[in-house]
C-alpha cells in the first residue's frame, strides 16, 4: 500500500508537494476543479464551505484539461519525488447536462470522453469521480474534533431545494431562471449513470485510464430534493456489476461508507478489497450515522483503522491511501498541521500492519 497525499487545485505548488514528500507521501491526487473561487466563504486553508448556492461558480464550460496542462503537473510532481495518481472531479461546467440530463448532454459526454483521452495521453492512471446532481451538500463545520479542532459533519437531512443553473453543489449557468432543478428519480439518476458509462467506459479502456466511483457524500438517499445513486454499501456493488470492466472501479472514501444508515464497514472493505475493485481510498474517521456524525481524527473515531488495513493487506490491495480531508488543528498552519498528524498516523500504521504481516 502507498501512502498518497490529496491537494486542491490552489495547492498545486512546489511548496505543498514538498510538504507532501516530507510528509512521506509518494503519490498525489490533484483536484484541478477549483471549488473556492466562491468567495469569502470558502477559506482556502480549510475544505469549501459553501452556502444554499453551494461551493461557488463552476468553471470554463469551453475550456478542457489539456494534455499539456496534465503532462506539465505530472512532471512538476516528478520532480518533487512524487507520481500523479489520479485527477479527481470532472468540473461541473464540463458535464453538468449528464447528471442533469440536460439539452448539452450529448456536448458534456464528448468533454468527459476527451478528458478521459487527455488523462491518458499524459500518463496519469485514475480519474476518479462523483456522479451526484446535488453533490457535496449539507454538511457543517464546527469545533466537532477531539480538544475542539474545527471538522465537518452534519446535524440534520438538508431538503434545501437546488436552485436552477446548479450541479454537483456549484454553479454553471450564473444567468439561469428563478425556481429549482426538478426532481428526478431514483430509476432516472440510475439510468443516467448507465447511459454515462455505456458512453466512457470504452474510451477509458481505450485510454488506459481507470474510471473510480465515489460514494454519494453525506450519504443519504436524497438530498436537496435530488436522489443518491450510492448512499449504502451494497449500491457499489450495483454499479460494479453494471459494467464489467477493469476500467469500472471505486474511490472508496471509508469515512463516507461507515456513515451510511446501513452496513458494516469491515464487511464492506472486505468485500470490495477482495473483488480487487478498490482503485485508491480516502482513509478517514468518523462518529456517528447519517444524518448525524461529524469527522474525527484517524485514532478517534468509530472505525478501527488498524483492522481495515489489515484487511486490505490480506487481500492485496496495493493502491494509493490519502487522506482526503481531516481536522484542523489550532496553530497558525491548520491544514498542514492537521495532515501532518494524518499522514504520520498512516505511515506509522502501515508500517505496523506490514511488519506483523511479514511475522505472521
Amino acid at each position: 500500500m502507498k501512502l498518497g497525499l490529496g491537494l486542491y487545485r490552489h495547492m498545486l505548488t512546489r511548496e505543498h508537494f514538498q510538504f507532501a514528500r516530507q510528509a512521506g507521501a509518494t503519490h498525489i491526487v490533484a483536484h484541478l476543479v477549483d471549488y473556492f473561487r466562491g468567495g469569502a466563504h470558502n477559506p482556502r486553508d480549510n475544505q469549501p464551505i459553501g452556502t444554499d448556492r453551494g461551493w461557488g461558480l463552476a468553471g470554463d464550460p469551453n475550456t478542457l484539461w489539456s494534455v499539456a496542462e496534465l503532462a506539465a503537473l505530472r512532471n512538476s510532481l516528478a520532480a518533487e519525488g512524487l507520481k500523479l495518481e489520479a485527477i479527481e472531479n470532472f468540473d461541473p461546467a464540463h458535464w453538468s447536462d449528464v447528471l442533469l440530463d440536460g439539452p448539452k448532454k450529448k456536448a458534456h459526454l464528448e468533454n468527459c470522453k476527451t478528458i478521459i483521452r487527455n488523462l491518458g495521453a499524459a500518463g496519469i492512471p485514475i480519474l476518479g469521480y462523483n456522479f451526484s446532481i446535488a453533490g457535496v451538500c449539507g454538511r457543517t463545520h464546527a469545533a466537532y474534533a477531539r480538544g475542539g479542532a474545527m471538522s465537518v459533519g452534519m446535524e440534520g437531512p438538508f431538503d434545501t431545494p437546488m436552485p436552477n443553473g446548479m450541479a454537483w453543489n456549484m454553479v454553471v449557468d450564473e444567468r439561469a431562471p428563478r425556481g429549482n432543478v426538478p426532481s428526478a428519480t431514483p430509476e432516472q439518476l440510475w439510468q443516467r449513470f448507465d447511459e454515462f458509462l455505456d458512453e466512457v467506459i470504452p474510451v477509458a479502456e481505450a485510454a488506459g485510464v481507470t474510471l473510480a466511483l465515489h460514494p454519494d457524500d453525506p450519504p443519504l438517499p436524497f438530498m436537496r430534493g435530488q436522489p443518491r445513486l450510492v448512499y449504502q454499501p451494497q449500491l457499489y456493488q450495483r454499479v460494479i456489476d453494471s459494467h464489467a470492466s477493469r476500467a469500472n472501479a471505486l474511490e472508496f472514501c471509508l469515512g463516507t461508507l461507515a456513515e451510511m444508515a446501513e452496513g458494516n464497514i469491515y464487511e464492506t472493505v472486505e468485500q470490495y478489497s477482495r473483488q480487487r475493485k478498490i482503485s485508491y481510498i480516502h482513509l478517514r474517521n468518523v462518529a456517528g450515522r447519517v444524518p448525524f456524525y461529524h469527522e474525527t481524527f484517524l485514532d478517534d473515531g468509530d472505525i478501527d483503522l488498524l483492522r481495515v488495513l489489515q484487511i486490505l493487506k490480506r487481500n492485496d490491495f496495493d493502491g494509493v491511501l490519502i487522506p482526503d480531508h481531516t481536522p484542523q488543528m489550532s496553530c497558525s498552519a491548520p491544514w498542514h498541521a492537521g495532515m501532518a498528524f494524518a499522514m504520520g498516523y498512516i505511515k506509522a500504521a502501515l508500517q505496523g500492519v506490514e511488519k506483523s504481516h511479514e511475522e505472521f
